[in-house]
């Protein structure tokens, strides 16, 4: 079955006109929310911490921030933007008291409603709108008239009407204008983890700092060895998000074609294939929600300590002094 996808002429904002739509969390994601959001006419409450720098760069916005209990108290619309490691304690104590038959809440990840981290009363609307982009960008977009595609998932439909109101809210931040993919709350808070472990951060980082300390092994320079293993990379993704990876494969050497075409799956073996498909099944166990949940009620020792041997990695060093030639990407 053909995927469905949603433009503007399927959303209609007037479905959110006379509500009031809280954000909670004013971090990039949520500025760009916000900000679109009222530049198409909506009714925008924003809930930070006071004294803050997001507190303060929603005052520079115009906005008047308030706490999380008055936006929810406030809001017919409740959008929870905050990071998902403390989504659920902001839900228990400001949030949750303040739901009442008829509110909707709002999320742009799965992951505590699936892995029941935060469990809604049953007479709330309960549905995400996902934008496929950081927020900074859904912004940039939305200014220049264009849009991010979003995703679109309903998990709890009380009022009979929480896909119009999501796809009118996906309007409001400019989505509809790129396209707008139903999916569910499960499919997209797995695809969304696993895709960040095995590839887009995680094996991405991998790979890079392998290939890096390669080189270095073999006596090469380590300036050439970033070039060649981190720095050129953009030059790679930018024509793989633009045109495909076959597009990418006819705009580069046939030298370097053949190379990838031969060598690739020498690095991606078998072996790598079956230890993905162990990372997804942690993911879909829930294995990883609860490791994740258990490092951060416990301070976050094996975070802080992996996050901290990185930051003095050779590729981080060189890559540092290297940055600082580069006047262009500052």
């Amino acid at each position: 079955m053909a995927t469905k996808m949603y433009y503007d002429k399927d959303a209609d904002l007037n479905v959110l006109k006379g509500k009031k739509i809280a954000i909670i969390g004013y971090g990039i994601q949520g500025r760009g929310q916000a900000l679109n959001l009222r530049d198409s006419g909506l009714d925008i409450i924003v809930s930070e911490l006071e004294g803050i720098e997001n507190y303060k760069i929603a005052e520079r916005d115009g906005f008047k921030p308030v706490s999380a209990a008055e936006a929810a108290k406030q809001a017919d619309l409740i959008q929870i933007l905050t990071q998902d490691h403390v989504q659920a304690k902001v839900y228990k104590q400001a949030i949750e008291p303040n739901l009442k038959e008829g509110k909707a809440l709002l999320f742009s990840h799965g992951f505590n409603i699936h892995f029941k981290q935060i469990t809604p009363p049953k007479n709330v609307d309960v549905l995400m709108v996902a934008p496929k982009g950081p927020g900074a960008l859904v912004r940039q977009m939305y200014e220049e008239k264009k849009g991010v595609p979003c995703l679109l998932a309903v998990y709890q439909d009380a009022s009979g009407k929480a896909k119009d109101i999501g796809l009118a809210y996906a309007k409001g931040i400019g989505g509809t204008r790129a396209g707008v993919i139903e999916t569910t709350f499960k499919e997209e808070t797995e695809t969304d983890l696993f895709g960040e472990q095995a590839v887009l951060c995680g094996g991405v980082s991998e790979l890079i700092k392998a290939g890096f300390e390669t080189l270095l092994d073999a006596g090469y320079q380590p300036e050439i060895a970033y070039f060649e293993c981190l720095h050129e990379l953009k030059l790679i993704t930018d024509l793989i998000y633009k045109v495909g990876i076959q597009g990418m494969r006819k705009r580069v050497s046939d030298t370097a074609e053949y190379g990838d075409l031969t060598r690739g799956k020498r690095v991606i073996t078998a072996e790598t294939r079956k230890e993905m498909k162990k990372i997804l099944e942690e993911v879909q166990s829930g294995k990883f929600a609860e490791e994740w949940i258990k490092e951060n009620e416990n301070g976050r020792p094996l975070y802080n300590k992996l996050s901290k041997a990185d930051d003095t990695h050779p590729v981080e060093v060189i890559g540092k002094k290297l940055r600082g030639m580069m006047d262009w990407i500052k």
